[in-house]
């Protein structure tokens, strides 16, 4: 480049460098040539700067760190805060939970105040008015409470009541048409009461559970006099009976008569449900069950027609019977056994909703008209099924049910059905009756199942067998069982020494009425047959022989003697 050139862009460069002085962090009014003056040259400045402002940025850096931290930390905080308001909120409702387990909901209820109190004494129970101490204003407030009147009904099931405690002092009502028209008109309340009730039950503990009566009204006096000695009105909790009242047994007609009279009496105290023999195929099978059968006793007491009224009468009333139970949302009580599910029917989701479906009114064994196939197939699993043996496991279908060694169409149900069952209705157990054993209860499938049986009488179960309920109380499963050494304060079966001084006739009467076993009649007029023989032949001390004979068989027969079925 020329001289020339070269001053020119000297010029040119030099009031560039006289323009506004250089501003340095901190100091202001500092020209670039007074830097270069304290020995900071721009490149050193340069270098500054980036340092400056590298360990501003990192301190910055931090800073948001910090802050990141510090929010993580809080919401940390809150999410712990929520966990341990959940925990909190599901130990409240396990505490919940588990304490609606000992106690039950508690309904607010109407208790008006009764001015008669019960009297009990060696002879039973009187009702005397209250005795008060009170002020003149109590006295006259109790003085105008009025007992409820008894309907007329209620007045029969009174005089049932007093017939159930000593029959043999009643033996000609009982054989009366004035017995037979009261029951009758037992029978129609009854069945008032029974239309109100659903096809399934809902009970709250404590409740005493039956099984099988089958006509035994001596055993059904042992618990009378254990269970409700008072009197159901008097006894805490609820009694509910699973059905099979009438046919095997000889005392049909006084077991019908006392449920039913304690039914009028105490609806909301005694339920019943239907079992098997409470169709009229089954309880009108004269050709099998002969004089056990419901329908001989009725005509047998009353004549034909009179007995086939009171007959149908009282199936009537046992179309209504409800056919299950649930106590506590928790134990399924039956006559049989669970009934298959109901796959067709939409609505009907559970087997336990299948029974509410079904109609009020219901004959079974026959069925009416309106009845469809789903509805017998459920009202038949319920008072005929039964568990299935371990032998029978294997045999059963994917859904756990089959055929059942009844015949007849019955069908058993094993441990899957039972596992299917109880968990689609959100149960524990199933109370069930329907099979004989001398155990009175007895515990199967897994401790799931209980069978109760409550007579220990007319099914060849030997003379060791035992009549069982069970006692559902509020946190507890409990069985009660007759012993076979115990002997009723009333003796229903008259002995062989209490039959040598009735007449033919008396004999005749109460074995009719169940008060004498049939074996032990038979034998007493054999004996009396060949007493008189040996009266007729003067032969004293052949007829001393013979009456010892004959009661040495009597004794004979009585001990080996069964029942027929």
């Amino acid at each position: 480049m020329s001289p020339r050139k070269r001053a020119q862009q000297a010029q040119a460069q030099q009031p560039q460098q006289s323009e506004s002085p250089a501003k340095s962090p901190g100091s202001s009014g500092v020209r670039a040539g007074e830097l270069t003056s304290t020995g900071i040259t721009s490149t050193g400045f340069s270098g500054l700067s980036r340092t400056y402002f590298g360990q501003t940025s990192n301190k910055l850096a931090e800073t948001a760190e910090a802050k990141v931290l510090e929010n993580l930390r809080n919401e940390a905080k809150i999410k712990d805060a929520a966990i341990a308001a959940l925990t909190a909120k599901i130990d409240r409702l396990e505490d919940e939970k588990r304490s609606a387990q000992y106690t039950s909901k508690v309904e607010r209820r109407h208790h008006p105040i009764s001015t008669m109190s019960n009297l009990i004494n060696d002879k039973g129970r009187q009702k005397v008015k209250v005795g008060t101490r009170g002020s003149l204003l109590t006295q006259n407030i109790l003085e105008a409470l009025t007992e409820a009147k008894k309907s007329d009904a209620q007045n029969i099931a009174d005089k049932f009541l007093k017939v159930f405690q000593n029959p043999v002092n009643y033996i000609t009502y009982l054989q009366s048409d004035t017995f037979a028209a009261e029951l009758i008109q037992v029978c129609n309340a009854v069945s008032e009461l029974l239309d109100k009730e659903p096809r399934c039950l809902f009970m709250q503990s404590p409740v005493y559970v039956f099984g099988d009566i089958h006509g035994n009204l001596e055993d059904l006096h042992f618990f009378a006099d254990n269970i409700w000695k008072l009197g159901m009105d008097l006894t805490a909790g609820q009694f509910l009976f699973l059905g099979d009242y009438v046919d095997r047994g000889m005392s049909c007609l006084e077991c019908v008569a006392y449920l039913f009279g304690l039914k009028v009496l105490y609806p909301h105290k005694i339920k019943l449900l239907r079992g098997n023999h409470e169709t009229r195929d089954v309880n009108g099978w004269e050709e099998h069950y002969a004089d056990k059968s419901f329908l001989f006793q009725c005509k047998d007491r009353f004549g034909a027609d009179r007995g086939e009224q009171v007959w149908e009468e009282c199936n009537q009333t046992f179309d209504r019977l409800p056919l299950a139970a649930i106590i506590d949302h928790e134990i399924f009580c039956i006559h049989g056994g669970i009934p298959r599910p109901i796959r067709e029917q939409s609505h009907q989701p559970t087997e336990v909703q299948a029974i509410m479906a079904l109609p009020s009114v219901v004959s079974i064994m026959p069925p009416y008209e309106y009845e469809s196939e789903w509805m017998k197939q459920v009202a038949t699993d319920c008072i005929w099924s039964d568990p299935a043996s371990e032998e029978m496991e294997s045999r059963l279908d994917a859904t756990g049910f089959g055929n059942s060694p009844r015949g007849g169409g019955a069908v058993c149900f094993g441990s899957t059905a039972i596992d299917n069952f109880l968990e689609a209705n959100n149960l524990s157990y199933i109370i069930r009756a329907h099979e004989a054993h001398a155990h009175g209860v007895s515990i199967s499938k897994g401790a799931r199942v209980f069978t109760v049986f409550s007579t220990s009488k007319d099914h060849r179960q030997g003379e060791r067998a035992m009549a069982g309920c069970i006692l559902v109380d509020c946190d507890q499963i409990q069985v009660i069982n007759r012993s076979h050494k115990y002997k009723n304060k009333y003796v229903h079966r008259r002995t062989s020494v209490a039959v040598e001084n009735l007449t033919s006739d008396q004999l005749e009467e109460r074995r009719r009425l169940g008060l004498v076993r049939f074996s032990l009649a038979m034998d007493e007029m054999d004996r009396r047959r060949g007493r008189d023989s040996d009266n007729d032949d003067n032969e004293d001390e052949s007829n001393d022989s013979g009456e010892g004979d004959a009661a040495e068989s009597s004794s004979s027969s009585n001990k080996n003697h069964k029942p027929k079925f």
